[in-house]
């Protein structure tokens, strides 16, 4: 039973001293820097400027546009990395249908450019 117990003292050691370093870092906030929240602080903001209207107002299309090219040029990204890392393995075929996956992704954000989407007027 001392056997297992002492292969178990360096995880315990571990999970005490990152407990300590934890609440050592939760506190030292509280203990040095000052709480002086004033008015300006506490206000509602809206992007860096005050509300101005009823937080149920309508937003413009070209917001979900660009939401969607983020989304689209992310997953294009998750795609290129595997498929560089495999490229030797995946050969012609993995590498013509890759450059296919790149086509699709260049018309459309073509066709989203010559709709106006990137335009912020």
């Amino acid at each position: 039973m001392e056997h297992l117990l002492s292969e178990y003292l360096p995880i315990a050691i571990f999970i005490g001293l990152s407990t300590v370093i934890s609440v050592a870092l939760l506190m030292v906030p509280f203990v040095i820097a000052p709480s002086n929240p004033d008015p300006e602080k506490l206000s509602a903001y809206e992007c860096g400027f005050e509300a101005f209207s009823d937080s149920r107002m309508r937003f413009d299309v070209k917001f979900y546009l660009v939401a969607i090219l983020f989304i689209i040029f992310d997953l294009e990204v998750a795609f290129l990395f595997p498929w560089a890392v495999s490229l030797g393995d995946v050969g012609l075929f993995g590498f013509w249908s890759m450059m296919v996956f790149l086509g699709v992704l260049t018309i459309g954000f073509i066709y989203e450019w010559k709709k106006g989407a990137l335009e912020w007027d």
